[in-house]
């Protein structure tokens, strides 16, 4: 039997493992101010996430090399693109974990993510600005270079004590949720649904508010009004996403699930420094509550994973298969959308 082989390069979607991990790494931090946890398990998280990460950037080289595909072909596909943002972030978090067992490399991390994230994040959206891009090809990887690394920079900042770049960061992903967020909501409101493999990039719309509450604690720990802001917003954005969860259940899984793992974590991460802070009552359990769930789920998700990529190589090329044909599904809907009126949304409305 002739052996299968990869065509084309793995596609990005594949780099919400290792940030999802890093969610759950960050959660279980967190609930380390809460509960008596071992000592040991939140550097061994961080360790996961930093091995998966390099393996994962290592991967894309390697695929891309194999096949001789230009890594500019794959940023500039407007759908694949956005995700690439995931590089620099997931180094951020890596870092601020650094910070603690050694200051000077973590910092050292956290500012080359940083300058990655900021040239990335110009780039792409000078790509944006340029005009051309279909709007069915927008989707919740959107919020990833400026409102993920917006505010996932102004955290790493605020730990590395450099407070008013903290807030200028802050300031960028405030900016950036504000202008994306109207753009994927005019998109999803206008326009057929995402593809199936997509669908859990949905989800993203809850990490803002979560982020970026982190982001505030970071820099001030207390509770005001602008934290009173993001946990509202958070519950709203949590609320809706119940009108999307029949959706959801009916999607076929596929490696893109990885895009539920990160903001579930976020907002747990969130709700636990909260009601720690607060000192609500009852928080110890709250966070155990919260810090399981999300457990559950992401060992749920990666329990899945492996089942679908089983046998390698093959089950692994044809999971990869998925994600790029819903990608491009979008791609070709949304070139059709520019050359054509559509109809799509009036025969069948949304799916």
């Amino acid at each position: 039997m002739r052996r299968r082989v990869a065509a084309e390069r793995i596609p990005l979607n594949t780099l919400a493992i290792p940030f999802g991990l890093a969610g759950i790494a960050d959660v279980w931090t967190f609930a380390g101010g809460a509960l008596p946890i071992p000592t040991w398990l939140p550097p061994v998280l961080w360790t996961v996430v930093a091995v998966s990460w390099v393996w994962l950037v290592v991967a894309h080289v390697v695929r891309g090399f194999l096949v001789r595909m230009p890594l500019r072909e794959q940023l500039r596909h407007p759908v694949q693109g956005p995700i690439a943002a995931l590089v620099p972030v997931v180094a951020m978090l890596v870092g601020i974990e650094a910070v603690e067992y050694s200051p000077v490399v973590g910092r050292v991390v956290i500012g080359l993510a940083m300058i990655t994230t900021a040239l990335y994040a110009g780039w792409f959206f000078g790509r944006v600005f340029t005009g051309g891009i279909a709007v069915d090809a927008v989707h919740g990887g959107y919020l990833l270079p400026s409102v993920a690394g917006g505010y996932i920079a102004s955290y790493a900042a605020a730990v590395s004590g450099w407070t008013g770049l903290a807030i200028g960061w802050f300031g960028f992903g405030t900016l950036g949720w504000v202008v994306t967020f109207s753009l994927l909501t005019a998109r999803l409101a206008l326009r057929p649904a995402l593809p199936d493999a997509l669908q859990p990039t949905l989800m993203i719309m809850i990490a803002p508010p979560a982020v970026g509450g982190l982001a505030l604690f970071a820099i001030d720990p207390s509770i005001g009004a602008a934290q009173e802001f993001m946990a509202v917003t958070l519950i709203v954005m949590l609320l809706a996403q119940l009108a999307l969860l029949p959706r959801y259940l009916k999607t076929t899984f596929t490696l893109g699930f990885w895009s539920f793992t990160f903001p579930c974590a976020a907002a747990a991460s969130y709700g636990i420094v909260w009601v720690t802070t607060a000192e609500v009552p009852g928080y110890q359990i709250i966070t155990l509550v919260l810090a399981t769930a999300i457990t559950s789920l992401v060992l749920v998700i990666a329990l899945r994973s492996l089942k679908l990529v089983l046998p390698v190589p093959a089950g692994v090329i044809a999971a990869e298969d998925v994600l790029a044909r819903d990608d491009d599904s979008s791609l070709r809907r949304g070139t059709a959308g520019l050359n054509a009126p559509s109809t799509e949304g009036t025969h069948h409305g949304r799916s």
